[in-house]
C-alpha cells in the first residue's frame, strides 16, 4: 500500500517537506526574536526616560555622540540664540501644529537646535515667541538627529524660508551658515507660554508598525509548517485511495481508455453485433 513513498516523485516530496519545515520553524523562531527584542528596547527606553528625568543634568561632551545610552538624558548647554525656524507637521496630543525651533551657538562656534516648544496650527513666524537675548544657560533632555520618514517626520523637501522637515545636521547646515551638532535637546518646560515637547524614543525602540510586522511574519512562518504539513498528509491519502482502488481491481470511469459511461458500453455492444454477424440498421440482405 505504502510502496508509492518510495517512488522518485515521492521522494523530491518527502525531502521538501523535511527541509521546509525546520526552514519555517526557524525563521518564524527569528521573527518572534526580533519582536521580543523590539518589546524589550521599548521597555528599557521607557525605564531610562524616567530615571533620566531625576538625574542631574550633564554638559554636553560628555552625552554626546548621542546613542539609545545617552538618548534622553539631561544636559545643560550655554550660548546664545541666532536662528530661528519653524518645523511643521507636528502633533502634540492628537492636535496639528509645529515646533520652535532656535539654534543656540556656543563657546566653541558650533550650534546647537534648541526646540523651544509647541504651538498649534499652521507655522507662522509671527507666533513663535522671540528667544531671549544675550548669554542664555538651557537645560533640556537630549534628543537624536532625526531622519526624514521615520518615527512620524515628514519625508517632504521644499520647505518654504524660515521652516525645516527634519532636524539633524545635514539639513540645517544647508540652511545656517556655521556647524551645528548633530543632535538636538528639547527644553523641560515650555518657552514663553509655549508647551514643551515630549522626549522622542530613540529611532527602533517603539512599538511600531516593524515590531508588529514582526509579529505578523512570525504567524505567517509558523501557518506555513501547518499547510505543508496538511498537503503532504492530503497527498499521500489521495495516492493511498488510488492504491488501494487499483488493489481491488477498482477503475474509475475517467481512467477507461475508450470512453465513459454508455459510450463505452455502446461500442461494445456494436463490437459484439459485428463479431456474430448481426445486421445493421440500414442494411439489406
Amino acid at each position: 500500500m505504502y510502496r508509492f513513498l518510495l517512488t522518485p516523485r515521492w521522494w523530491g516530496i518527502n525531502v521538501f517537506v523535511v527541509l521546509a519545515i525546520p526552514f519555517c520553524i526557524f525563521m518564524g523562531s527569528w521573527q518572534l526574536g526580533r519582536f521580543e527584542d523590539r518589546v524589550q528596547d521599548h521597555e528599557t527606553a521607557t525605564t531610562q526616560h524616567e530615571s533620566a528625568r531625576r538625574e542631574a543634568a550633564r554638559p554636553l561632551a560628555e552625552l554626546l555622540p548621542v546613542d539609545k545610552a545617552t538618548v534622553g538624558k539631561q544636559t545643560t548647554v550655554t550660548g546664545r540664540y541666532d536662528d530661528q525656524l519653524l518645523v511643521p507637521e507636528r502633533k502634540l496630543d492628537d492636535r496639528e501644529g509645529f515646533y520652535v525651533l532656535t539654534l543656540l551657538r556656543t563657546d566653541g562656534g558650533r550650534a546647537l537646535p534648541v526646540v523651544r516648544g509647541w504651538l498649534p496650527g499652521e507655522p507662522d513666524p509671527a507666533k513663535a515667541p522671540a528667544p531671549p537675548t544675550g548669554e542664555v544657560t538651557v537645560t533640556g533632555a537630549l534628543q537624536a538627529a532625526e531622519s526624514p520618514g521615520s518615527n512620524g517626520v515628514s519625508g517632504r523637501s521644499g520647505w518654504p524660508a524660515g521652516q525645516t522637515g527634519a532636524i539633524n545636521a545635514a539639513t540645517l547646515l544647508n540652511l545656517v551658515p556655521y556647524d551645528v551638532y548633530d543632535a538636538w535637546v528639547t527644553l523641560n518646560e515650555g518657552d514663553s507660554g509655549m508647551r514643551a515637547v515630549p522626549v522622542s524614543a530613540p529611532q527602533g525602540t517603539g512599538l511600531d508598525l516593524k515590531a508588529f510586522q514582526n509579529l505578523g511574519y512570525t504567524a505567517e512562518w509558523f501557518a506555513f509548517v501547518g499547510f505543508v504539513v496538511f498537503m503532504w498528509f492530503r497527498l499521500a491519502r489521495r495516492e493511498l485511495e488510488l492504491a488501494r482502488d487499483a488493489e481491488l481491481g477498482i477503475v474509475t470511469e475517467d481512467e477507461e481508455p475508450g470512453g465513459t459511461g454508455d459510450a463505452g458500453e455502446s461500442a461494445e455492444s456494436e463490437a459484439s453485433g459485428d463479431e456474430v454477424g448481426e445486421p445493421r440498421a440500414g442494411l439489406t440482405s
